[in-house]
């Protein structure tokens, strides 16, 4: 009631209605502070059956009108359309919460944050394991020297599809590096920090030179990383952090994490933990986004603007073959 008092509810919009906007949706009546009114697609034909689907207030295919009748925006488009979304949104002052991969380029994302921060307008990447409780636990026990110091890190995260489908479309930067790098180059910058050294790629692509399984290492002055993705391969989608003392170990699927172990080389050491994660998830970000529109800015931590620009720079650097070697599927 206090924070009714004190604050309007902020009118949410969605840009984009596929399937990631569609797990969206349910979330949001478990975040206080929003109410998600309306959806814009240029398929005015999607736009109106996920306005129905979910009792929205409005759908439109006429981008102003989105504009007009919201306080803030999810954007959950394909990879290829977040820049120019991002700064219509921002250039009319909305608050902007967008799908991972934001950009796929450095400079885009550089002058995106600086363009929010000029309007005092909140911009955050929706990278929803970064803002879930049992990650956020992980991270502070990581840190905390219970394994001593952090030497390397193995993330993976692979999933199998097929058909014709948007990630495995050359024409809109599909590929298991744009589809899933992120979620392991985050753990992975959150773990180790934004300095790393070099970056090296070995890719497997298919007749399309669409990559279908990616290993990237990224070395640091004193630890060195691994994150495995892949859309063609399956394997074990763990986190490993081996550290001087010991290592935490994350079961499958560690970016939903609700269970983690500290082991050490005595097993009776050894520690369990236990964390819940709700759902979709997504109602975490969301909840921080409302948070930080409303002026807390602590809530900025948990995946900071530097971090999310030198994720897209890795991303990049992919996508523009530096150091890669390409093997045929």
């Amino acid at each position: 009631m206090i924070r009714q008092q004190n604050y309007s509810i902020i009118r949410l919009g969605v840009i984009g209605s596929g399937r990631i906007a569609v797990r969206f949706a349910p979330e949001v009546k478990y975040v206080s502070g929003t109410n998600l009114e309306g959806v814009y697609n240029p398929r005015i034909e999607s736009a109106r059956k996920y306005a129905e689907q979910f009792e929205l207030k409005f759908y439109t295919d006429d981008l102003d009108t989105f504009f007009d009748k919201v306080d803030a925006v999810y954007i959950a488009s394909p990879h290829n359309t977040h820049y120019e979304y991002i700064r219509k949104a921002l250039e009319q002052g909305k608050h902007v919460l967008c799908e991972k991969p934001m950009v796929l380029q450095t400079a885009q994302a550089e002058e995106l944050y600086h363009l929010a921060k000029d309007k005092d307008l909140v911009l955050l990447e929706a990278i929803k394991t970064a803002y879930a409780p049992g990650f956020l636990k992980l991270l502070a026990i990581a840190k905390s020297g219970r394994i001593g110091r952090i030497r390397d890190v193995e993330a993976s995260f692979t999933k199998l599809v097929s058909g014709d489908l948007r990630e495995l479309s050359r024409e809109e930067n599909g590929g298991s590096v744009t589809e899933l790098a992120s979620y392991p180059l985050m753990a992975i910058v959150k773990l180790l920090g934004t300095d790393y050294k070099n970056v090296r790629f070995e890719t497997f692509v298919d007749g399309n030179n669409v990559d279908l399984y990616t290993k990237i290492y990224l070395n640091y002055e004193n630890a060195v990383s691994t994150a495995k993705i892949g859309l063609g391969v399956k394997s074990e989608g763990q986190l490993l952090i081996s550290g001087t003392q010991g290592y935490i170990y994350v079961e499958a699927p560690w970016w939903k994490t609700q269970y983690f172990e500290v082991r050490h080389e005595q097993p009776e050491h050894n520690e369990k933990f236990f964390s819940k994660f709700a759902a979709e998830g997504l109602r975490y970000e969301l909840s921080d986004f409302i948070s930080m529109i409303y002026g807390n800015e602590k809530k900025g931590f948990k995946l900071t603007p530097k971090e999310s620009i030198v994720i897209t720079g890795i991303i990049e650097s992919f996508l523009n073959n530096e150091k890669t070697l390409t093997m045929k599927y």
